[in-house]
């Protein structure tokens, strides 16, 4: 699961957390977890795997100069406030029904990423008062599902006419911010809860060892394909990833 997230937060630029919210939570009910908050443990968990993830793929996607690094530090204000408040949301609602919101998003951006992308080649330049609102809200709805920002972050940048590689890259950097403040967020909220043993907070270290050592290892190649493969491939290979994501979880 872990290297399987690391190709595709560097490919994609999504984190990995697609892959691990829904692997970690059918892996925890089939190991026997027994936990009303077994969502929630999912997506703190996902977070602060997605810290690691994230430096190796933008170390490797600045290597290739695609971090636009002035839009980062202009979402970044918005998407640590967002993040927390993300990790307050999260523990107010039910397991079932974070996952059904979970699953019917990746449906949602699967199809705006199929269909809705623009084919203007002009970058539209957005205010810094724009990018702080767009930040707060990619912060918030990341942390409350455990991703990374990529699903939100890839077609918000794609929008505005940012290259699709540009895009990936940067989408990258701003996984790190988000996946901080929202782990941080999510240890402390969950402290005390009725958790399995070894947790800390929403965060269940067994887990986040073995996704990272494998992750941080695979971001590096993901990058490096995303560089190479045809922009139409990038998009369309997006799109039916999280359409796949999305079903799976809605079937089981």
């Amino acid at each position: 699961m872990g290297s399987v997230a690391g190709l595709l937060a560097g490919l994609l630029g999504v984190g990995g957390g697609l892959i691990i919210v829904p692997m970690l939570l059918w892996l925890f009910q089939w190991q026997g977890l027994e936990s009303p908050y077994l969502m929630q443990l999912a997506v703190g968990t996902s977070l602060a795997s997605i810290v690691f993830t994230s430096l190796a793929s933008v170390y490797a996607h600045h290597q290739h100069r695609a971090v636009l690094w002035p839009q980062v530090f202009s979402l970044t204000p918005g998407i640590l406030a967002g993040a927390l408040l993300g990790a307050l949301l999260a523990d107010q609602l039910a397991s079932a029904r974070l996952t059904t919101l979970f699953a019917l998003f990746e449906l949602l951006v699967a199809v705006q990423m199929f269909w809705g992308m623009s084919t203007t080649q002009q970058q539209r330049h957005l205010s810094r008062t724009a990018l702080h609102l767009a930040g707060l809200l990619i912060g918030a709805f990341s942390a409350l599902i455990g991703i990374g920002g990529g699903t939100l972050t890839v077609p918000f940048l794609s929008a505005i006419n940012t290259p699709i590689r540009h895009a990936v890259a940067t989408s990258a950097a701003c996984g790190l911010p988000i996946a901080l403040a929202g782990s941080i967020g999510f240890v402390v909220i969950g402290w005390g809860k009725n958790l399995p043993e070894s947790s800390w907070g929403y965060l269940y270290p067994p887990a986040l060892l073995g996704i990272v050592l494998c992750s941080v290892l695979f971001a590096p190649l993901g990058a490096r394909l995303a560089h190479r493969l045809p922009t139409r491939v990038l998009k369309r290979f997006f799109a039916g990833f999280l359409l796949v994501l999305g079903l799976g979880l809605l079937w089981f």
